[in-house]
């Protein structure tokens, strides 16, 4: 079979890069064909303008701080010179889509059998360009291509759709052949939103063991981290830094991040150098290497389950703890989940049976995950 996944733009994400690669990975060891439909996020022209103009201002006024949200093609490729070359040499992808119309076209060139959306939070509006096309709005009523959701995430678990994307989103799953979502909160949503039966799987990712994750690590002659407690933190605040200190300082642990050391267009500086995303590679390399991780992050959790290394997750409701929640839950581990950082340092330490119950759900999901694709395909 000929296979289009439609997932989150393909940039900088760890998390969402290793889920897109792990879910082609799969489906190429079933014997299928594989693409990833590239699609972008353009940025509207009148908010370019509008941008520009505010920048003017501040500028006048003698604010040289950055106004301007969107990065130049040169900047993308700057800041992604580390990250780019994952996706060209591990995403077989199609070429670059910022429409729907393109999307169309692209339909009609490649003439897919069957569309996979999913995974990551393809259904959460304000993280999906044009929410439609994540219900395949591009794919004519007629057309035979099978139209399957796997491991799709809203990413929380209240409802963020308006009343219009509500109905188009009910009429266009009604013609999908098979969903899965990532959440139980999200099994509720689209029996409660769309009226249709929803089954969970799992987060692609955790579809391939951890001796595939360290093969990359190995082609790629990645240098051992410098310290054992990765922190990998997206959204940074104080209380999280002093939490992490303490920690270290506590239990004597040498912190270490594999992230650029500013986010380039919410800093006021300009060294766009500051900015460059570290390798993939150099991600999980942090995993392998780490005593204990700390993060806020659903794939930071995940790949602390898959190289089994004990961690905290400290909350994060800016991007949603729903998922996370109930990511450990599944692993009948709600107590690594960390909301209130000030009150007394809780246990760091896992137990046999806190990594035994990891493998076994580990292995129990992705089963169910992995028959779920096959049966779905057929």
């Amino acid at each position: 079979m000929k296979i289009g996944i439609l997932t989150q733009p393909l940039m900088n994400n760890y998390g969402g890069l290793l889920q897109n690669y792990a879910l082609q990975t799969v489906l190429k060891e079933m014997g299928h064909e594989v693409y990833t439909l590239d699609r972008d996020v353009a940025k509207p022209a009148h908010l370019k303008c509008a941008s520009i103009i505010k920048y003017s201002l501040h500028r006048l006024s003698g604010d040289k701080r950055r106004i301007r949200r969107w990065m130049t093609a040169k900047e993308k490729n700057i800041i992604s010179q580390n990250t780019h070359p994952f996706i060209e040499n591990y995403i077989q992808k199609t070429s670059k889509v910022t429409t729907t119309k393109e999307l169309r076209k692209l339909h009609e060139t490649y003439k897919f059998d069957v569309y996979i959306v999913g995974s990551d939070q393809v259904w959460r509006p304000q993280y999906s360009p044009c929410i439609s096309n994540y219900f395949l709005d591009f794919i004519p009523v007629n057309d035979p291509a099978k139209r399957i959701a796997y491991a799709a995430s809203f990413g929380v678990d209240d409802w963020e759709f308006t009343r219009k994307e509500t109905s188009l989103a009910k009429s266009l799953i009604k013609k999908f052949d098979s969903i899965s979502v990532r959440e139980d909160s999200a099994v509720n949503l689209c029996k409660q939103y769309f009226l249709v039966d929803a089954i969970k799987t799992a987060d692609p990712t955790l579809l391939l063991n951890r001796e595939a994750y360290e093969q990359l690590i190995t082609h790629n002659d990645i240098k051992q981290s410098d310290g054992n407690l990765f922190v990998y933190i997206l959204d940074k605040n104080p209380q999280k830094e002093y939490f992490i200190q303490k920690i270290a300082n506590t239990y004597g642990f040498k912190p270490f991040r594999v992230m650029p050391t500013v986010d380039f267009l919410s800093s006021r500086k300009h060294n766009i150098h500051d900015s460059i995303f570290p390798p993939v590679e150099k991600w999980i390399r942090g995993f392998m290497d780490a005593d204990f991780v700390i993060t806020d992050s659903f794939h930071g959790t995940i790949f602390s389950t898959i190289f089994n290394k004990p961690f905290f997750t400290l909350g994060n409701e800016e991007r949603g703890s729903t998922r996370i929640t109930s990511l450990l839950k599944m692993f009948s581990l709600e107590d690594r989940f960390i909301t209130n950082m000030g009150k007394k340092l809780p246990n760091l330490s896992f137990t046999p049976d806190n990594y035994k119950n990891i493998k076994l759900q580990t292995e129990k999901i992705r089963k169910k995950s992995i028959d779920f694709l096959r049966k779905s395909i057929e």
